[in-house]
């Protein structure tokens, strides 16, 4: 099944298909750049794809051969603090951040071309980012005198430690691909040549592993890395996962399967 939405200037299409959901930044005139419209999109997106069982992997992209410039600066104002009738201000990138962050499933985003300030955000929310050889990846609030968003900022200090986060921070320096891997910004750089098939036989490996796998260690390994999360919450999370996984189908799946040599057909699916 395929749904695509709205694809006029400044929206986010979406197309299903095989258990992988494919999100497309599009925005062409102005390099896949996000506005207050598109932020909320994605907000309104996540929940429904987390939700829908034909989903099992969630993949981001840029239309074209850009991945995203950013929030689009003439509305920088509305995406980072849009005032609100009660006096506060929401910020809509870090909304759409949490949005993506929040998945139980598995995202990655594949980063083509540009992948500026906002955008590397958005794609630092999902698990991990897949970058082609030709990318170029810029933190760059001080070139233009604002604050990268909190959500933004310790997730970079998370990735890639203190020193380096402030690097990249306060030069505002822009950094090819392989620069990026080496900083911590991507998790791995594929050749420009091979990069569409690689992207798709990785996702294809996603999509064959044990949702069931999936799924708990994701939720694990972020709350390990979640400031505040409390020790007593922690170890009854790793308790309940623990007690779960001779329950689930998978694991008589998989062993079954290994000790016969067959690749495996794993059925756990998340409930709600």
């Amino acid at each position: 099944m395929t749904t695509v939405s709205d694809v006029r200037a400044g929206r986010i299409a979406v197309a299903i298909a095989d258990g992988v959901a494919t999100v497309e930044i599009s925005n062409l005139a102005q390099r896949n750049a996000l506005t207050r419209a598109m932020c909320l999109e994605i907000q309104e997106l996540m929940p429904r794809l987390d939700a829908d069982p034909d989903v099992a992997v969630v993949v981001l992209k840029g239309a074209g051969d850009t991945f995203c410039a950013g929030a689009s600066i003439s509305e920088l104002a509305s995406v980072l603090a849009d005032p609100q009738p009660d006096g506060s201000s929401v910020d809509h990138l870090s909304g759409a951040d949490a949005a993506i962050a929040s998945l139980s499933k598995p995202s990655v985003a594949l980063v083509d071309g540009a992948c500026m300030g906002g955008g590397w955000q958005i794609a630092s929310a999902c698990d991990f980012i897949i970058a082609n050889e030709r990318a170029v990846i810029g933190l760059t609030p001080a070139k233009i005198g604002i604050i990268y968003p909190r959500p933004g900022i310790e997730r970079l200090v998370r990735l890639v430690g203190h020193a380096n986060a402030k690097y990249i921070l306060l030069t505002g320096l822009t950094f090819s691909a392989t620069e990026a891997r080496a900083l911590g910004l991507v998790a791995d750089v594929v050749p420009s040549e091979s990069f569409e098939e690689k992207c798709a036989a990785l996702v294809s490996t996603l999509r064959s592993r044990s949702r069931f796998s999936m799924h708990s260690m994701k939720r694990l390994m972020d709350l390990t890395g979640t400031p505040g999360s409390g020790l007593a919450h922690l170890d009854q999370e790793w308790s309940d996962a623990w007690s779960a996984m001779p329950d689930s189908p998978d694991m008589g799946i998989g062993i079954s399967a290994f000790l016969n040599r067959e690749q495996p057909e794993f059925t756990w699916r998340s409930v709600g």
